[in-house]
């Protein structure tokens, strides 16, 4: 059970180095001017999100959903903190979706944000980060 822990948070900090990255790529990205920067950041970004990001989320749920399957099932029902934990989970993966959602649109150069509203979006992890350590350590209902 232990290394099921253990894997999971490893993947955990790899997905969210990925969150906490790609919108500051974003940033620049958006204050980029000249082609050969705007072709460096689509390739950067696109090798953060396929490359690291997204197995990263993908080895933490399975990770997770094991850990689930084989004893918080049992807790589930009486753990107020775990309902919540899943809830900010499911958030992240609509974050993780947009996070997405804004790499095609620079893939296309179609970005219609200001580095300003990326800088916004790069502060969101740090709230899931807070949110669900804070639950699954502390466990305060």
């Amino acid at each position: 059970m232990l290394w099921l822990k253990a894997l999971h948070l490893i993947f955990m900090v790899t997905w969210f180095a990925g969150l906490f990255y790609l919108p500051r790529l974003y940033v620049y990205h958006a204050m980029s001017s000249d082609e050969i920067s705007n072709e460096r950041f689509k390739v950067m970004e696109r090798k953060l999100f396929f490359g690291i990001m997204t197995p990263g989320m993908i080895a933490t749920f399975v990770f997770g959903i094991w850990m689930l399957a084989d004893y918080a099932w049992a807790l589930y029902g009486s753990s107020g903190w775990l309902h919540a934990k899943l809830m900010l989970l499911a958030l992240m993966l609509v974050y993780h979706y947009f996070c997405g959602v804004w790499l095609f649109a620079f893939k296309h150069n179609r970005n219609t944000h200001s580095h300003i509203y990326y800088r916004w979006m790069n502060e969101v992890p740090v709230l899931f980060l807070l949110g669900i350590v804070i639950l699954a350590v502390v466990k305060p209902f």
